[in-house]
């Protein structure tokens, strides 16, 4: 049985600070530990150091029985990535190097046709071969053809781009689910999934005899799935690491107790030092006019110098403080009006009404017109007031029927996808400064402020391209609160939020006033909502009185 181990490992970012401290847990014998805490805090870094891709500053990382890699974003950076690169990707390092070099000698033997390309491609199909490539093809049609429902043979060419998201996320879950490691290191592996994909994903990690370290801020994943709990805790000095030994059921208790309990060591470690620096002081002053009193102050003395080189104990971590506040105002009684609403190739028409003050979930499978259907009400619905807009990337929907905004209904987005090309290379400080099409400009001071209410002032000078998913995502919710938006088109907004963040998102919400239109995947976040409209796979569009996760029940 495989596992890996961190001993006091420590990892010090570009700039100098201090990202991890100490941090030491071990992941092994079939335990499935869900890795969580603030975004930014070093989860990701966690399963980079683990994996390899860095080394620690100090201390030390271990590891056995083979170990599989699924990162946050599991494409390629190339538009011509292809299915076959993905699954290159995830497989063993001997196999990687040796499809690299099968391919390097392929393209040689193209361009030249003598005896040293064949000998050199020969060379290449040998140690391919050895190296298990053969049998990896076998293994990876069993996966395309669970995952997509075509071969490997048939899709292995096929653009990465041309899938979903979530079927990619499926591929790559599907090969190191059913591949030879017995570790797997799985960042986000539910984003993107619709909820059937997710109850799979949950079946699958429950099931699976492999040791599985995974990061997750689905709230219904965690409970079903994690039987260990690994927290990355805010410090001063540094970043570090508690680890709940049960599942997600008791954690907030645990969590809470593990909380009080610090804070309690700590008030008697400054009561017990603060009697001994009293203890010091009265003997000194008493030593000053009687020397039979010298011994007993130099003990003192001896007393308190241990105290403070054994020094306090563990330091209460810093709480994660995440205040949203989205104000909205007041509109008609009716919203979003749609009659006879198509979207061209992905519904068949359907009639809707959203009332001022609704909370709706659209909820459906992927690819099925869902975030087409907001990304058509952000730009005005039919009468198409994307002028109004800061965001580039809303492009047209096409569409029949119409979908009409009510009276002073002012839209704003949260794009699943975080695609703002209009914010690449601009810091967040820029962004709040220069203001926007419905946001004045703000101060530095104004700024800062805004931000440390979303906990992401220490990110103010880094550009929004560069931030964490998380972070981003509570970039785009102060944009919304700056810009007045009565009428919010939430993109899967829980996908890349951390639990608190998650939380402060919701009671966020139950405090707005005016209509809350929300794609969800999120069995959690989806039980606040009060209306359900259900995007078929066939094309139909209905409204539910509960949430609808699997067409056929």
């Amino acid at each position: 049985m495989g596992h890996v181990e961190l001993q006091k490992a420590h990892y010090v970012l570009p700039d100098g600070r201090v990202l991890l401290d100490d941090v030491s847990f071990r992941v092994g014998d079939g335990v499935k530990a869900a890795l969580v805490g603030p975004n930014g805090a070093g989860k990701t870094t966690l399963l980079r150091l683990i994996a390899g891709d860095l080394a620690p500053h100090e201390g030390s990382v271990t590891r056995s029985g083979g170990l599989g890699v699924m990162r946050q974003f599991i494409g390629h950076t190339r538009d011509d990535s292809t299915v076959r690169d993905l699954l290159i990707s995830l497989a063993p390092p001997r196999l990687r190097a040796a499809a690299k070099a099968l391919d390097l000698a392929e393209d040689r033997l193209i361009e030249h046709d003598d005896d040293a390309a064949q000998i050199a491609y020969a060379e290449a199909i040998s140690e391919y071969t050895d190296a298990g490539g053969y049998d990896a093809e076998v293994h990876w049609d069993r996966c395309c053809t669970a995952a997509i429902g075509r071969p490997f043979d048939r899709i292995r060419y096929r653009e990465l781009r041309k899938l979903s998201g979530g079927q990619q996320k499926r591929l790559a879950l599907e090969s190191l689910l059913q591949g030879p490691d017995e570790v797997l290191l799985l960042d986000e592996p539910d984003n993107y999934l619709d909820v059937p994909g997710k109850q799979w994903l949950e079946e699958q990690i429950r099931e699976t005899p492999k040791s599985v370290l995974f990061v997750t801020h689905d709230r219904e994943l965690l409970h079903r799935t994690a039987n260990r709990i690994v927290t990355v805790e805010l410090g001063v000095a540094g970043n570090r690491i508690w680890v709940h030994g049960g599942g997600f059921a008791g954690y907030d208790e645990a969590r809470e107790e593990r909380m009080s309990r610090l804070d309690e060591l700590r008030r008697r470690w400054d009561e017990d030092r603060a009697k001994l620096v009293r203890l010091v002081n009265d003997l000194k002053q008493k030593a000053s006019y009687n020397d039979g009193m010298a011994t007993r102050y130099q003990a003192a003395q001896t007393r308190l110098r241990k105290f403070e080189e054994a020094g306090p104990p563990e330091a209460v971590p810093r709480e994660q403080r995440v205040q949203v506040r989205l104000p909205g105002g007041r509109t008609g009684k009716r919203a979003v009006v749609c009659e006879d609403l198509a979207l061209d190739g992905l519904t068949k028409p359907f009639n809707a009404e959203f009332r001022y003050g609704e909370r709706i979930a659209v909820l459906g499978a992927n690819g099925s017109g869902k975030s087409h259907f907001l990304r058509l009400l952000a730009r005005g619905g039919s009468d198409d007031h994307v002028s109004d807009l800061d965001q580039e990337a809303l492009t047209p929907v096409r569409h029949t029927g119409l979908a009409r905004l009510g009276a002073r209904v002012v839209p704003g987005m949260f794009a699943q996808t975080h695609e703002h090309p209009e914010f690449a290379g601009r810091t967040l400080l820029e962004l709040l400064m220069g203001g926007g099409k419905r946001r004045s400009g703000m101060t530095r001071e104004e700024a800062s402020r805004a931000l440390a209410r979303y906990d992401i002032v220490q990110a103010a000078q880094r550009p929004f391209d560069t931030l964490s998913g998380g972070q981003q995502a509570r970039f785009q919710i102060l944009l919304l609160e700056l810009e007045g938006a009565n009428l919010l088109l939430l993109d899967e907004p829980t996908d890349n939020l951390d639990l608190v963040s998650a939380d402060a998102l919701q009671s966020g919400l139950d405090d707005f006033e005016g209509t809350v239109v929300a794609v969800t995947h999120d069995r959690w976040f989806a039980r606040s909502f009060d209306r359900f409209l259900v995007f078929r796979s066939d094309g139909q569009v209905r409204e539910s009185p509960h949430p609808v996760w699997n067409e056929s029940r």
